[in-house]
């Protein structure tokens, strides 16, 4: 399967070094990357480091940064050859930089998949932000291309004002899922979508930490998962969900990020079982074992037409 690749964008001052600090810190078994143009504008908390040499921090649970210069392809390459391998790569943007065009540049390597854009928006400043004549535009468009936003900061504010700037970043940007976090408190599992690696022994939590929940959703039978996939990206208290399913065609990895999903053929003994996580509170767990049986129901349908243009036995 391909690696994985988040970028996580913001102006300056938005929370993006608390949020990696709190994710590597909190990783939960993962082997994340963190590329950064200059190690100088990420640092790393002193108590994660480990060594330092030729271009790359060691960081506690076998996590690394590195700095990527001007030449960030090379560099994803680099990750790409790490033994060990990695789980996922945070990439973090600079203040002004756009993150589609980041993304963008994954898929010209070959073996990585852009997982998500994650744009921090600052409670008390980006409203103020977008409408400077100088930084509007380019805020703006961060925003937009945003798949999970994370309002930082949303403890600075009264819950008016909250909720005024939640419907402004809606009208912004329709497409994003929406988290208030207050410290770069958000669970590495609602951010990324690192999926267990059955060699390593881990499973997914029964349990997203704090203001977050997660449920598994469990097929009983071979789904038409693009329709399983679809639903999930419409519901509006999923942020995202990531898993392995059958479905006639055999194995397959879905991953559900926002409005969008993919899905791609999968090998090797994985677990079934979908993850869906959002705020506790907004996961209808009605709602998405429906989606379930409807994907079930669909694929069966298929599955007899499948029988019929068999040859007989006999």
């Amino acid at each position: 399967m391909r690696l994985p690749v988040t970028v996580i964008a913001g102006y300056l001052g938005a929370g993006k070094t608390t949020l990696i600090n709190q994710l590597l810190r909190n990783n939960e078994g993962w082997r994340l990357a963190v590329l950064v143009n200059e190690f100088g504008e990420l640092p790393i908390d002193s108590e994660l480091i480990e060594a330092q040499g030729n271009g790359v921090i060691s960081i506690s649970g076998g996590c690394v940064c590195c700095a990527f210069g001007s030449d960030l392809i090379g560099a994803l390459d680099g990750i790409k050859a790490l033994d060990p391998p990695v789980d996922h790569v945070l990439i973090e943007a600079s203040g002004v930089a756009l993150p589609g065009s980041i993304i963008a540049s994954v898929g010209l390597v070959d073996g990585l998949r852009a997982d998500a854009v994650v744009v921090l928006a600052d409670a008390e400043q980006i409203r103020r932000n977008a409408t400077d004549p100088y930084l509007g535009d380019t805020i703006l468009r961060q925003l937009a291309q945003a798949d999970i936003m994370l309002l930082t900061k949303s403890d600075l504010v009264t819950n008016e004002e909250r909720s005024r700037l939640l419907d402004w970043l809606r009208s912004k940007a329709p497409q994003a899922r929406l988290l208030p976090v207050s410290h770069g408190e958000v669970p590495i599992s609602a951010v990324v979508g690192a999926l267990p690696v059955p060699a390593r022994g881990r499973k997914p939590a029964a349990d997203a930490h704090g203001q977050f929940s997660s449920l598994v959703l469990t097929p009983g039978r071979p789904i038409d998962v693009r329709r399983l996939a679809q639903a999930l990206a419409d519901d509006p208290g999923v942020t995202r969900a990531k898993g392995f399913v059958l479905t006639e065609a055999g194995l397959v990895l879905l991953h559900v990020v926002g409005h969008r999903y993919s899905v791609e053929a999968a090998t090797g003994d994985h677990s079934i079982g979908v993850v869906c996580i959002g705020l506790k509170g907004r996961l209808d767990v009605a709602r998405l074992n429906r989606a379930k049986s409807d994907a079930e129901v669909a694929a069966r349908p298929v599955f007899q037409a499948n029988r019929a243009i068999l040859p007989n036995p006999e």
